[in-house]
């Protein structure tokens, strides 16, 4: 199966989040339900929320978010495993799991998850438990930097290096070459990239990434060719073939 890889929104907008009055998150659930009252309390709130089945399969393409609340009310073991699976595949933002009382003492540190909700969960804590959860988030990645083929991203300040050469990058253009040198040699179509980058709700066309490909690679320099585009289909990172090891923390 291919790595399910959820993406976080910017690190400023997860720095945001974890402040109080911070803006509203966007939740994915995963839920294998008929009904939508996952966490019946959420209602309450006004966080953005978006539903998924509880099915690897679903999650190839995910869109992003900025917490995820996996449903384990009615299956332990197939949550235990789902939650597992997210966890070991390079999942970047907070996993919640819900449960009912009774499924706690199931819960472990195995499952890799970064809190658990009961479904009785009140209004306060439910909104309490995702500030941390976002907030511990942002601080994990306040010092990361992305390194792939002699670019240097600093997601802390927003600023990218080629070799050594500052880049003056606008805020799409930053995010679009920080998603792309995160999965090096991926393809993405345009319409995974409005998505990952711009957002599922943006209602541009897609003629909006190759703008934004056109004036990064301008941008790049003679370092163009790192944005590589495959005829159809659309564009990836091109990582060189000495570089083992594309995304690390500093």
């Amino acid at each position: 199966m291919a790595r399910v890889r959820i993406q976080p929104r910017s690190a400023m907008y997860r720095l945001a989040l974890s402040q109080p009055g911070g803006t509203l998150a966007q939740l994915l659930i995963l839920t294998s339900a008929v009904d939508s009252d996952v966490l019946p309390a959420l209602g309450l709130l006004s966080h953005r929320v978006r539903h998924l089945p509880a099915n690897p399969a679903q999650l190839i393409t995910p869109p992003s978010c900025d917490l995820i609340l996996l449903d384990g009310r009615h299956d332990l073991a197939g949550a235990k495993s789902l939650c597992k699976l997210l966890s070991s595949t390079g999942i970047a933002v907070p996993l919640i799991a819900i449960l009912s009382e009774g499924g706690l003492a199931a819960v472990s540190a195995d499952w890799g998850i970064d809190d658990v909700l009961l479904v009785t969960a009140g209004p306060a804590e439910i909104d309490a438990r995702i500030r941390l959860a976002i907030g511990r988030t942002a601080e994990d990645h306040s010092s990361r930097k992305i390194h792939a083929s002699g670019v240097v991203i600093d997601e802390a300040s927003y600023s990218a290096k080629v070799h050594g050469r500052a880049l003056d990058l606008t805020f799409k253009e930053f995010e679009l070459l920080r998603f792309l040198a995160s999965h090096p040699s991926r393809v993405f179509t345009r319409e995974q990239l409005l998505s990952e980058v711009w957002g599922y709700d943006y209602f541009g066309g897609t003629r909006t990434v190759d703008v934004h490909v056109r004036r990064l690679r301008a941008k790049l320099g003679d370092m163009d060719s790192l944005i590589g585009t495959v005829r159809n289909v659309g564009y990836r990172f091109n990582q060189h073939e000495d570089d083992t090891d594309a995304v690390y923390r500093e």
